[in-house]
């Protein structure tokens, strides 16, 4: 019989059963720390984010309030819709900074 290179296929079954065993073995170690870990540099993220979204937020506020002034003072006539929306999309940052902080910590 030829002799090749290559493997044969029982070869080939008793390597992945060995790497599955590796595998298994390595899998069963730190596992909860690793969880625990992970979840404390997550939550970790949270209060600058939510800092983040803060600036953000008085950022866009600072824009609309100077697009609703030059708009009142050009005499647009709508005004009151633009103030309504500049004003909701800064509650609406505060707010989902506020309620994603408090219900992922």
């Amino acid at each position: 019989m030829k002799k090749t290179i290559f493997m044969t296929r029982e070869k080939f079954f008793l390597l992945a059963a060995f790497f599955m065993t590796a595998v298994n073995a390595f899998a069963q170690g730190n596992g909860t720390a690793g969880i625990t870990e992970a979840t404390t540099m997550v939550t970790s993220y949270f209060d600058p984010a939510t800092k983040l979204i803060y600036a953000i937020g008085a950022v866009v506020g600072l824009i609309g309030s100077i697009k609703v002034y030059s708009k009142f003072s050009s005499g647009d006539q709508d005004t009151s819709k633009t103030a309504a929306s500049w004003f909701g999309a800064c509650v609406f940052l505060i707010v989902a900074a506020t309620i994603l902080r408090s219900f992922f910590l």
